[in-house]
């Protein structure tokens, strides 16, 4: 039914979907569902090459047997408090973690970024990561790693030299600069192809309207960050009243 749980029939439609080289939003609209739905079945099931509807299904059923055992979350996970509706903020899990590695991002570090960005704390140790995702410690391990090389997060060592790792509330704002300046690179790496290849032939004048292009959203893409984030970081000042008003100009 629409809305409902997938069934296998509607895994095999959407197998002969990905076959046909159909969009997600056409099998989507074919099953009667959301685009996201069959976005996230097939991402989280081997991706479009590789989506096999009989091994979907076992997968499902073998998660949604987990779930059923799995032992009650420690104290600190990101799904607890605030009269939050598990199974809904599970679902929104699940869907972060498909944007994210639809943007190129591997499966499991994709996960765990999403366990953080969804802590009300901003940060886990691995123990409450591996229960929570229930997976091996080597997996969150690696995926740590990977975070930690993009600068997605840091890591500090607590109680009992126990690690947690965080993600800052401006995580976002230094992801995006790392993105402008690796942005920048590429325009500088090919503007020194330019001179090498020889400044009138066609390579070179690809690599020029490369180097040209990177340069511009590199530039655009620093000036705007900062733009943003002093107006989001900026703390509006409380007028003699006790009220708060948006800067420090009041005419």
């Amino acid at each position: 039914m629409p809305g409902g749980r997938l069934t296998q029939q509607d895994r095999q439609k959407i197998a002969l979907g990905l076959a046909d080289s159909l969009p997600y939003a056409e099998i989507a609209r074919r099953l009667d569902r959301p685009t996201s739905t069959i976005t996230r079945e097939v991402m989280r099931n081997g991706g479009p090459t590789a989506y096999r509807a009989d091994l979907a299904h076992r997968a499902t059923e073998r998660r949604a047997h987990r779930r059923r055992q799995a032992v009650p979350r420690e104290q600190g996970a990101p799904v607890q408090g605030h009269g939050r509706d598990a199974e809904a903020v599970r679902e929104y899990e699940e869907a972060f973690t498909t944007l994210l590695m639809q943007q190129g991002m591997p499966k499991m570090t994709a996960r765990v970024l999403t366990c953080l960005f969804i802590a009300d704390a901003g940060s886990l140790t691995a123990s409450e990561l591996v229960q929570h995702l229930q997976v091996s410690p080597a997996s969150v391990s690696k995926a740590i790693a990977v975070l930690e090389a993009q600068g997605l997060i840091r890591r500090e060592r607590h109680e009992r030299r126990r690690e947690r790792y965080f993600v800052d509330d401006d995580v976002w704002y230094q992801s995006t600069i790392a993105s402008a300046r690796g942005i920048a690179q590429v325009a500088e790496t090919a503007r020194r192809g330019v001179g090498i290849l020889g400044r009138d032939s066609p390579a070179a004048v690809r690599l020029e309207n490369i180097a040209r292009f990177s340069d511009f959203i590199s530039e655009s893409i620093l000036r705007a960050t900062e733009q943003v984030r002093e107006v989001l970081y900026t703390k509006p000042e409380a007028s003699s009243g006790g009220t708060a008003t948006p800067g420090s100009d009041h005419g």
